[in-house]
């Protein structure tokens, strides 16, 4: 792919069209290896800037899922969960689909219906992350981070706003009353 005339991209790829190839990833895979190679494989169809808008995407939607309450969730069914756990765990809820991402936004305690087969890998998916950056390297031999505007695209890792925790894993009560069915289910 010619990438000559490509300046930096700040627009991410259209809501409809990245829940789309997530979509299509889920019904035509069984695992996380499969999806993730699956994935690479559709952006590569896209144009270099809507790969780009792709990764633009992922990011908007880590940004948009930084929260308390979710992190709450994410260590309550992770057993446990770090800075970077909490990344790849929100990669692993995007990658679940739209509705499962949007669903668990509005209440934490959808993702009981989540069994052990559809988690994957312990509820994390981290190379979700990068699916767009190898899908760029693979046509472009360069890398999808020097195309990116930081300027004018600010939503993404080192720009999200501060947490105030709502929950302290010391009192297991106050994980239970922020996500109660996943404290039932998953908290040993």
């Amino acid at each position: 792919m010619d990438i000559s005339n490509l300046g930096k991209i700040s627009e991410m790829l259209g809501e409809d069209k990245f829940w789309g190839i997530v979509h299509k990833s889920l019904k035509n895979t069984g695992n996380q290896d499969k999806q993730e190679v699956f994935l690479i494989q559709e952006i590569s169809k896209l144009t270099l800037k809507e790969m780009i808008g792709f990764r633009l995407r992922t990011d908007k939607l880590l940004s948009d899922s930084y929260s308390s309450e979710l992190w709450c969730a994410a260590y309550v069914m992770r057993g446990g969960c770090s800075d970077d756990g909490f990344e790849y765990f929100r990669n692993w809820l995007i990658s679940r689909g739209k509705d499962v991402y949007y669903s668990a936004l509005k209440n934490l305690d959808s993702l009981i219906t989540i069994d052990e087969q559809q988690a994957f890998y312990d509820f994390e998916f981290e190379t979700f992350w990068y699916v767009a950056l190898e899908a760029f390297k693979q046509n472009t031999d360069k890398d999808l981070y020097d195309y990116i505007d930081d300027e004018k695209f600010r939503e993404r890792e080192g720009h999200y706003p501060d947490i105030e925790f709502n929950w302290n894993e010391d009192k297991p009560e106050t994980m239970k009353a922020i996500c109660p069915k996943l404290f039932d289910k998953f908290w040993t």
